[in-house]
């Protein structure tokens, strides 16, 4: 049996799949270099965390699932979706972001 998984958006549900499925075209038109494959399994790995939250999530708890997938499939893609989903409006914030990337990454290679 398969259900619907229903996204909230302000006072509007959607499913899941159509959310997930906009992301990822968009992420294939802005980053000609990311394989597709690895789109769709950023798609896949996305959905299923989601899905794992209930059966009603909020776009917020979207957004941050994809942020945290894409990181590791394409960095300038996570860059320009992080500027858009936490509203950078000046070059600071990216810098901020770029450095808890390295910290982040340096974190993950110190647990290696």
């Amino acid at each position: 049996m398969s259900f619907a998984l229903a996204v909230s958006i302000g006072n509007t549900r959607t499913q899941i799949g159509r959310i997930v499925d906009g992301v990822v075209q968009e992420f294939a038109t802005v980053s000609s270099d990311t394989p597709t494959e690895a789109l769709e399994q950023l798609a896949v790995t996305v959905e299923d965390s989601v899905r794992l939250q209930g059966s009603e999530i909020s776009s917020a708890n979207v957004g941050l699932a994809v942020l945290k997938q894409l990181r590791s499939v394409d960095e300038v893609a996570y860059l320009r979706f992080a500027s858009v989903y936490k509203n950078f409006d000046a070059a600071a914030d990216f810098h901020r972001e770029l450095e808890l990337m390295e910290k982040a990454e340096h974190v993950e290679s110190a647990q290696v």
